[in-house]
C-alpha cells in the first residue's frame, strides 16, 4: 500500500495536550494524513477545530458514533482511529471501531473493567483487527535498549524492580477550577482508580514490558491525601511477577516538587539498569563488581532497534514526541503488513497491544481490591486464552 494512511481522531480537541501530542507524533514520519475527526464533546467546537486542522467538512463529525458510521460507509475510510477521550468512553468507542474494521490506538487505560478490556481483545482476535494502547513512553530509544538488554541476558536473572510515576500537579484541590483534573477523580468517568490508572499504569506496563514478566499478584495501599477526593491520589504497590521477580511501585499526584517523575530501576544477578523519563537520553548500567556507567542514546554498541527509534544523532536532545511517534510508525508498519496479507504479531513491531491493555486494567482492578482489603494479595492474572498468541 503506497501513500499515507488515513488517520481519524476521537477526542483530543482544542487545548488538549494529549491531542496535540498524538497529532504531532503522527506527522513526524509523514506516514498519516489526519482525515476525519470528532474532536470535542461540544459538536460545534469540535467541528470548528477539525476544519482549522484541515479536515474536510463532511468528515468533521458531531460525535464519535456519527464518525464510525460515516467512515464505515465511505469507499476510503480511515485506516486508524486514535481514541483520546476520558476513560469511561474507551470501550464503546474502541468496540465500534474494531467492529467497523478500523484499527485503533487507544489511550490508557483500555477500559474501566477487565471484562470490557477482554471483550475488545476477543473482537480483535476473532476478526483479525489491529489494536494498540498508547503506552507511549515505551517508544523512548533507551527504554527499548533496556528491553533488548534484558532479552539478551545482559542483566542475568531479574530479581527486583522499583518504579514510580509521581507528580505534584494535584497537590491542591485543582479539580475545583480544572475540568481536565476533575474527571480524573470522578469514578463515573475515570473508573475505579485515580492516580494509579492515570499515571501509575504507565510504570506498571513499562516494567513488565521491559523484563518480559507479567504481574502475578498485587498488594496495594491507597490514600486520598486531598480532602474530598473520591479516588486515590497516592498509591503504594508491592508486586510479584510471573517469572519470580518482586517489585514496588509508587504513583502519586501530590508529590510536591516532582514534575513528571516516571522512573525505574531493574536489578538482575549480573547487572542493573536505571532510567528517568525527565532525562531520557541516558541509561545507567552497573555490572557486578563495577561502577555505574552511562549508556547514551545512539551511543556505541546500542541495539539496532534502539538506534532506529531515534531521529537525530547522539548528543542532540530528543524525547517525548519521538517516543509517541515510534508507536505511530510501528502501527503504520503493522497496518501495511496486514494489508499485504502478512501475519502481524504485535511484539514484532514493539507495540503494546490490546492484551497488554487488558493486563493493565486487570492490575488496576487487583490493586483497587487489595487496597479495599487492607493490602491483601490479589491475583492480577488474565485468563489463559489471552496468552495463546497475540490478539492480532
Amino acid at each position: 500500500m503506497g501513500g499515507r494512511l488515513r488517520l481519524g481522531m476521537i477526542g483530543g480537541g482544542r487545548g488538549s495536550q494529549i491531542g496535540d501530542s498524538h497529532r504531532l507524533a503522527a506527522r513526524l514520519d509523514d506516514r498519516y494524513t489526519l482525515a476525519a475527526g470528532a474532536l470535542d464533546i461540544d459538536p460545534a467546537r469540535g467541528r470548528d477545530f477539525a476544519l482549522e486542522l484541515g479536515i474536510a467538512p463532511e468528515r468533521a463529525y458531531a460525535d464519535w458514533r456519527a464518525m464510525v458510521e460515516g467512515e464505515r460507509s465511505r469507499p476510503d475510510p480511515v485506516d486508524l482511529v486514535t481514541i483520546a477521550t476520558p476513560n469511561a468512553s474507551h470501550h464503546p468507542i474502541a468496540k465500534a471501531c474494531l467492529e467497523a474494521g478500523i484499527a485503533v490506538l487507544c489511550e490508557k487505560p483500555l477500559a474501566t473493567s477487565s471484562r470490557d478490556a477482554l471483550e475488545l481483545c476477543r473482537i480483535a482476535r476473532q476478526h483479525g483487527r489491529i489494536g494498540a494502547v498508547m503506552y507511549g513512553y515505551t517508544g523512548y530509544p533507551l527504554v527499548r535498549q533496556a528491553r533488548a538488554m534484558v532479552r539478551d541476558g545482559a542483566l542475568g536473572r531479574i530479581r527486583v524492580v522499583r518504579a514510580e510515576f509521581a507528580h505534584g500537579g494535584h497537590v491542591t484541590e485543582i479539580e475545583r477550577d480544572s475540568p481536565n483534573a476533575a474527571w480524573r477523580y470522578d469514578p463515573a468517568i475515570a473508573g475505579p482508580s485515580g492516580v494509579l490508572a492515570d499515571a501509575g499504569s504507565h510504570a506498571l506496563h513499562m516494567i513488565a514490558w521491559i523484563i518480559g514478566q507479567d504481574v502475578a499478584e498485587i498488594s496495594a495501599h491507597f490514600d486520598r491525601i486531598v480532602p474530598g477526593r473520591r479516588l486515590e491520589d497516592n498509591a503504594f504497590l508491592t508486586l510479584r511477577y510471573e517469572g519470580g521477580a518482586v517489585g514496588t511501585l509508587w504513583a502519586s499526584s501530590v508529590a510536591l516538587g516532582h514534575r513528571h517523575g516516571l522512573r525505574w530501576e531493574i536489578f538482575g544477578d549480573r547487572a542493573s539498569l536505571a532510567w528517568q523519563q525527565e532525562h531520557p537520553n541516558h541509561l545507567v548500567h552497573c555490572l557486578v563488581g563495577d561502577s555505574p556507567r552511562l549508556i547514551e542514546r545512539d551511543g556505541p554498541g546500542t541495539d539496532p532497534w534502539s538506534r532506529r527509534s531515534g531521529r537525530v544523532s547522539g548528543g542532540h536532545s530528543e524525547g517525548y514526541f519521538v517516543a509517541f511517534a515510534n508507536l505511530y510508525r510501528d502501527l503504520a508498519d503493522a497496518i501495511v503488513a496486514r494489508r499485504s496479507g502478512k501475519e502481524v504479531d504485535a511484539a514484532t513491531y514493539g507495540l503494546p497491544d490490546l492484551v497488554d491493555g487488558a493486563k493493565g486494567v486487570k492490575c488496576i482492578e487487583a490493586a483497587v481490591e487489595s487496597a479495599a482489603r487492607d493490602g491483601a494479595w490479589v491475583s492480577a492474572r488474565l485468563p489463559d486464552w489471552t496468552q495463546e498468541g497475540s490478539e492480532q
